[in-house]
């Protein structure tokens, strides 16, 4: 492991931090999915175009909240956590909808810390579900790491023009 950061704040984010954001967003896909999603498809990744996204998704009306790990003077990182999406949820089931970092910040403590924030904002012993697309191995071995266990649940999904395998991971 690279040498963490001397020092990362965690916080949560606003429409302010959209355009951050959408950089590490972008990075991340073209570094983690390399060889998994299609070339063409990660090279269009367009950050302009992502911040729009991230300004409406951290608006005021979205039921989720996004944590933002800042270090070094900027963005390294962030994970978004609101109500399950799942048809078999359970009331008060909450789901990461995404956890990314800028790959320069890989292997430093950061995500640690992200999914440490998250992980630990429920207080009621809910369960913990997210979404990983099955060739990315690094994420699974992160998510195990954090308690996650794949539930067996899996689906298909067309991303960036290639049929991919989704596994469900779970931490109760």
């Amino acid at each position: 492991m690279d040498d963490e950061y001397a020092e990362v704040s965690i916080r949560r984010a606003g429409s302010q931090d959209a355009r951050a954001i959408a950089a590490v967003n972008v990075a991340s896909w073209r570094v983690a999915y390399a060889g998994i999603v299609a070339d063409e498809f990660l090279a269009s990744l367009d950050v302009e175009q992502r911040t729009e996204i991230f300004a409406e998704f951290l608006g005021d009306r979205h039921p989720s909240s996004t944590w933002v790990a800042v270090g070094d003077g900027r963005t390294l990182g962030f994970v978004t956590v609101g109500p399950s999406r799942d048809e078999d949820a359970e009331p008060g089931d909450r789901e990461i909808y995404a956890i990314y970092l800028d790959p320069e910040a890989w292997g430093r403590g950061v995500a640690r810390d992200l999914m440490r924030t998250v992980v630990g904002s429920g207080t009621d012993g809910s369960a913990v579900t997210l979404w990983a697309i099955a060739d990315n191995e690094r994420a699974q071995h992160f998510y195990r790491r954090h308690g996650f266990a794949a539930d067996g649940v899996e689906k298909r999904e067309e991303i960036g023009g290639r049929d991919l395998t989704q596994r469900r991971f779970r931490r109760d």
